[in-house]
């Protein structure tokens, strides 16, 4: 169950991809209360998967006796679980009474906490976002960002007409790493001060929920996955190009997040021959050389005057101005590299372009094709996201919701003291 406090490593969001198999109730001893309590949970997957559906219905899915079918429905019934959803009239035989899931039993929290923007969402356990915050991040130190961030959530919170307790699970969204030995996040610098321990559980505090921490680009990828264009891939990459470079993997319906939660990072490599335009002491990392800061700087050096952002030099590139076209020429250049990489060291089917640069998919795929083309006779298939700017956040939605459902059930089911 949620424990206040503590850190853990679109309005109606379409119908989820099954992630990995879902964790059911906490496993104990086996007796009698524990079958009852494995049979109400698996009737309550079967109708979140694929209800509405009638007791004869769940008793020929599951294999389970019509009384007891009854039994354990009445059961999630009464713990608000499971709801009537109307009735079903067939050409013979007698009406039968229909179930289904009931979405309002609780309640989980997706958090995206980038350099830019902060994004809040707060998603009933069907997924349907019932209601969300998007703000600037203007914080000018580590705590200010996170005070906002509570901010934000409990405007969301008060929005939806919910008590603050009624959030079962919080997820959060971050560049870096999460370390749960030092509670903090490292590699994470795009958010100076972002490392310092202490922060999530300030936040987790102030929002009274278990808070797990997670890499943006690994919940992009979940995202993408469970709503969005990765769907049913084998082995799918979410490439996340914006403010930094980072890489999520699905395989089978798995995040792979590697032996210490780094899988991924490939924005950390330093290039060889390059000195870091940060850090003269160090070389050029990849993100420096592909991200969104990379596209200002090619096109300052091309001629192309400020004010400038990365999405100002696609617009333009778009009109044809020169500087702004030989820009996007060598964002895809370098681009087709990182995917040439990619391709060889992960054999993916599917690769999403996201992030900041993966709005500006109308101008990159075609030619990020041939460059990998050029580079790699392994040919992923190209893809722009499908979420968008929400993908981050929707994956903290999802993958709050893997943990919360079994928390909600065993709290709602548990027998009653004495």
């Amino acid at each position: 169950m949620s424990t206040a406090g503590r850190t853990t490593a679109t309005d109606g969001a379409p119908q989820p991809a099954t992630l990995a198999p879902l964790s059911g109730p906490g496993q104990q001893p086996w007796n009698r209360q524990r079958l009852r309590s494995n049979n109400e949970w698996l009737l309550l997957e079967r109708l979140r998967r694929h209800g509405p559906l009638s007791r004869a219905q769940l008793a020929r899915d599951t294999g389970l006796s019509k009384p007891t079918v009854s039994t354990a429905l009445a059961t999630l019934e009464l713990a608000g679980l499971a709801r009537e959803a109307g009735r079903f009239a067939p050409e013979r035989g007698r009406t039968a009474v229909l179930y289904e899931t009931d979405p309002a039993a609780g309640h989980v929290l997706g958090l995206d906490i980038g350099r830019a923007r902060l994004r809040v969402a707060v998603a009933d356990l069907s997924g349907c976002v019932v209601a969300r915050r998007d703000l600037p991040n203007r914080g000018r130190s580590a705590n200010a960002v996170a005070d906002a961030v509570v901010a934000a959530a409990r405007e969301a919170i008060a929005e939806a007409g919910l008590p603050g307790t009624a959030v079962a699970h919080t997820v959060a969204g971050t560049p870096g790493v999460w370390d749960e030995r030092r509670r903090s996040v490292r590699l994470a610098a795009s958010l100076p001060g972002w490392g310092r321990p202490g922060l999530f559980d300030r936040i987790a505090d102030g929002l009274g929920t278990t808070v797990t921490v997670a890499n943006d680009a690994n919940l992009a990828a979940v995202g993408e996955y469970t709503y969005g264009a990765g769907a049913g891939s084998r082995l799918f990459v979410y490439l996340l190009v914006g403010t930094g470079l980072g890489l999520g993997v699905v395989k089978d319906g798995e995040l792979l997040t590697g032996a210490h939660g780094a899988a991924g990072e490939l924005g950390l490599l330093r290039l060889p021959g390059c000195t870091s335009t940060t850090n003269t002491n160090t070389g050029t990392t990849l993100e420096e050389t592909v991200s969104a800061d990379a596209v200002v700087r090619t096109a300052l050096d091309l001629g192309m005057r400020r004010p400038l952002t990365a999405e100002k030099v696609f617009t333009r590139a778009r009109l044809g101005e020169p500087a702004a076209v030989e820009a996007v020429r060598q964002e895809v250049d370098r681009l087709g590299y990182v995917l040439a990489v990619v391709a060889a060291l992960l054999d993916p089917d599917v690769v999403v372009l996201g992030g900041g640069i993966g709005r500006s998919a109308d101008l990159l795929l075609r030619p990020l094709e041939q460059a990998l083309y050029e580079r790699s006779p392994l040919r992923p298939r190209l893809e722009p996201s499908r979420l968008g700017q929400d993908a981050v956040l929707l994956g903290a939605v999802a993958t709050a919701l893997e943990a919360a459902r079994p928390e909600v059930f065993e709290r709602r089911t548990a027998p009653v003291p004495g």
